[in-house]
């Protein structure tokens, strides 16, 4: 079992339901007759409600992969109102990391950069966090010295429930982070707005959000648990420095500065993950690369890497909206059998990569560079599966055959140890957890930082960059590199090649300048099949039109 708290996801399900009130004004979750008071009667009570605010970033609902939404609003509970795909969605299909052929609603408008407020995948990216957070706010008002002690909740149990705190607050702050990120602004809710506020939320701007973030991971810092300690899946100080180090390279972009000051923070909190004793995942088991470990469906055992994964399990956390759509999502009739290790049968014929990933790999073909994980096979014989047409500005413009973009097979719900995964009758749902946080990418700050004028070693970055490549070559150093062969450039190229599929290519993109411009293009980059820049708006997704009438207060982000 990968996490205790699967032992409460049964709990968890039922007690979802705690915001009625508050549901009613902000349209978040479905009503239901379940108040606090009966909720947090007990410490498994507590347990169950933090079990599903975990969940809350692995599934989209109560009944397993549908059924029971969290969000109603008439949205899809795999493809729009989950945590994993929607947020991949934003990171990935505007790059040319990925391309999807479906003709689901408005899914091509991501890659061609045509998406607009009123966008069914924005409403629910939009959504998701906000819910989250909203569920995180009531735990916080009922986790209290005065609550407790009004339930009679004392000695161990009230200790044990009140540490939780200071994790929670984080897991709020990364809740805000994918909004400042992805939105550049939120509706701002904290403890203080309760289930029985009458106004209406306010919004909080870019730097504010910015400023508030950080103030909360730096208050809970010294709280939280030991480094590299936590039960698996759960939050330590690691993550903490990891997500602050990640916010401080992109710093700049998120408050409009130039300051190198942002760097030397990186470089400190990028530093301190890196000498809390994690290692990179560099022994091949049953052939089966280091690195390609991270990404199968016992990567819980890849703790030495891991900083903190979100946990999905094919029986405890099923869902369409987790790393079961990673699986599934760039396969078709060349999906291997070890895939869902026992089964065969075609995969879901929709996404792919553009020839300008594979371009960042000297071999494509894995030979060399391990983290080339694709294959080139056609999805299928149907015309329907080949040319599939995207709307444009009104004009239909043909993407080309799917054969010709990459399949990526990165992720595989199959063990390394050659054991069963969870799901072994029906082999539906993966066992896969998806990497939010991992050393590699404390390495590539670490290093990128520097170059941009953080105060830190340039040797200890060249050096965190061959380890990296070092067992991308399988334990040589031919691929290493020297010094002077260490760019921001490089650097770039790197984090596709490591991080590819793993939520982070816009923002690499926007923070080099390059995800709108027409300085790098891509097949299909603004809907042409040689790519255009494009306006720069879309650096941002523009606030759901639903958010915006439901909330006077949210304001739209220019040029939507």
């Amino acid at each position: 079992m990968k996490n205790k708290l699967f032992r409460y996801t049964g709990t968890a399900l039922v007690l979802a339901m705690v915001l009625a009130s508050c549901a009613k004004k902000l349209d978040l979750v479905p009503q239901n007759d379940l108040t606090p008071e009966k909720v947090y009667a007990t410490p498994a009570g507590y347990k169950g409600v933090l079990a599903k605010i975990y969940g809350g970033l692995s599934i989209g609902g109560n009944s397993g992969p549908a059924g029971n939404p969290d969000i109603s609003g008439g949205l899809d509970e795999g493809s729009q109102i989950a945590f994993i795909r929607p947020f991949f969605n934003c990171q990935e299909l505007p790059t040319e990391e990925a391309v999807c052929f479906w003709n689901d609603q408005t899914i091509k408008n991501y890659h061609s950069m045509s998406f607009n407020s009123a966008d069914p995948f924005l409403k629910g990216m939009y959504v998701r966090p906000i819910w989250n957070i909203t569920l995180i706010n009531e735990y916080l008002r009922e986790s209290t010295d005065e609550k407790l002690s009004s339930r009679n909740i004392t000695g161990a149990d009230a200790a044990e429930i009140k540490k939780t705190r200071a994790e929670i607050r984080f897991l709020r702050a990364f809740n805000y982070w994918v909004m400042m990120d992805i939105f550049g602004k939120s509706t701002f809710i904290t403890e203080s707005y309760g289930i029985a506020q009458t106004e209406t939320p306010p919004e909080i701007s870019r730097k504010e959000l910015y400023k508030y973030i950080m103030g909360e991971l730096k208050a809970v810092e010294s709280e939280m648990t030991t480094a590299k300690t936590a039960e698996y899946g759960r939050v330590d100080q690691s993550a903490n420095w990891a997500l602050q180090a990640r916010i401080y390279l992109n710093a700049n972009v998120y408050n409009g500065t130039t300051s190198t000051a942002y760097y030397d923070s990186a470089i400190i909190y990028a530093s301190k993950v890196i000498n809390a004793g994690y290692s990179l995942n560099t022994t091949a088991v049953n052939g089966y690369s280091g690195y390609a470990q991270l990404f199968m469906a016992d990567n819980d055992k890849r703790t030495n890497e891991m900083i903190w994964n979100i946990t999905c399990d094919g029986l405890k956390t099923q869902g369409y909206g987790n790393t079961t759509f990673l699986v599934n999502c760039s396969s078709g009739d060349d999906k291997p059998t070890d895939y869902f290790k026992g089964a065969g049968g075609a995969g879901w014929k929709g996404y792919v990569a553009t020839k300008a990933l594979a371009a960042q790999f000297s071999d494509p073909t894995g030979a060399t560079d391990k983290r080339a994980m694709f294959t080139t096979s056609k999805f299928g014989t149907s015309p329907a599966q080949i040319e599939l047409p995207v709307l444009l500005n009104g004009s239909e413009v043909n993407f080309p055959d799917p054969a010709s973009g990459l399949h990526v097979n990165k992720f595989r719900n199959i063990r390394s140890d050659n054991g069963e995964v969870s799901d072994v009758n029906n082999r539906t749902f993966a066992d896969i957890d998806w990497p939010v946080f991992r050393l590699a990418e404390m390495y590539l700050i670490y290093a990128e930082a520097v170059l941009r004028g953080g105060n830190g070693s340039a040797a200890n970055a060249l050096t965190y960059i061959n380890n990296i490549r070092t067992r991308a070559w399988g334990g040589s150093t031919a691929g290493n590199i020297t010094a002077g062969q260490l760019t921001l450039q490089f650097i770039l190229e790197e984090r596709g090649r490591e991080l590819y599929w793993e939520g982070h290519r816009r923002t690499d993109l926007i923070r080099y300048g390059l995800l709108t411009s027409g300085t790098y293009l891509w097949p299909w980059k603004g809907g042409l099949p040689s790519g255009t820049a494009v306006d720069s708006k879309y650096n941002l997704y523009p606030i759901p039109a639903s958010a915006r009438n439901s909330n006077p207060n949210l304001t739209q982000n220019p040029g939507f």
